[in-house]
This record gives structure tokens, sequence and C-alpha cells, in this order.
């Protein structure tokens, strides 16, 4: 399983697009808190939209907490601009769980965090004056990687809702 990993979150819209993601690509999330935010309709119904309901999640008291909890479970991995390794440089092996951690949007993972576990610190590749990506669309990219290298294990390849050949009604 992947697990996606958000350190003191703190933009409401972000959450809920995660929340969707997570949800989409069948993938639990872990809330460090403290949340920059309530966690109610209010707050994430826009971003989230009727995925909120599905999407697996637990919040946690702190990072201590959490890594207790979980830190011998899998493989992490910490998404920052201080990485030296690019996400496609990583074999996720499918018989682990995987977590995917990334830091609050002002100011990322705490750098003894990153520091302590360097040689799995990766950046997305972008421009040098580039300091960051939105934090929704980091977590999209590095989850797709770990998806493609799992061959997107048990996800659809298919329309569903609408039918695989729902276009034909559109041909002349």
């Amino acid at each position: 399983m992947i697990h996606i990993v958000l350190f003191e979150p703190e933009i409401p819209g972000n959450t809920g697009n995660i929340m969707r993601t997570c949800a989409a690509f069948h993938m639990k999330l872990h809330l460090i808190e403290p949340l920059g935010f309530h966690l109610d309709e209010k707050h994430l119904k826009r971003a989230g939209m009727d995925y909120r309901e599905n999407v697996d999640y637990v919040k946690h008291i702190n990072w201590d907490s959490f890594f207790q909890e979980h830190g011998n479970q899998g493989l992490f991995y910490y998404v920052t601009r201080y990485g030296k390794h690019t996400p496609d440089s990583f074999m996720y092996p499918k018989d682990q769980e995987i977590y995917l951690v990334f830091g609050k949007e002002s100011t990322g993972i705490p750098k003894p965090i990153l520091a302590n576990h360097e040689d799995f610190c990766m950046r997305i590749p972008m421009v040098e004056k580039a300091r960051s990506l939105n934090l929704s669309n980091c977590v999209a990219l590095c989850a797709y990687e770990v998806n493609r290298q799992w061959g997107y294990s048990g996800l659809s390849h298919t329309e569903v809702i609408k039918g695989a050949n729902f276009l034909d009604q559109f041909k002349d």
C-alpha cells in the first residue's frame, strides 16, 4: 500500500485535493498535527468533493507519535527541494508499505528529519529558480510514479462509471 504523509498541512484546498487523489489511487492518508485548518465540510468540500467519504485517513498528534507507530512498517521517502534523487530513481518494491512524506506548504519537512534520512530524500526536477510546486501536485506526481512502477495494480484502465465504450455514441 502507498501511504501519503502530510506534515502539518496548512492549506485546506491542498489537503482536499490530496484526499481526492488518495481516494482515486486507493492510498492511505496520514495527517500530522497541528493542521492549519479544521477538517470539516466547509473547509474541504470544494477541493475534496464527494471523494472525502471514500478516503482512508488518520490524524496523528505529532511526527514523533506517527513515526513511533509506523517508522518500522515500510520504506519512507521524503519529498523536498533539498533531495538529491528524483522520484523515478527509486525502485518501490510492491511487497513493502511505501510512505511518501510531504512537508507543510510554508517550510516543508523539518530539516533534522531530512538530514537523518538524506538517502531517501527526493526532489521533483524543475527549473533552477523554482522553489517548489503546489503540494497537491507534488503528491500526485510522486504517487503516480509509484503506481507506474507497480503497473497501476488495482487501478482501472478503462472508464467504468459511464462505460468503456461511452464515446461510441458521439461517432459520426
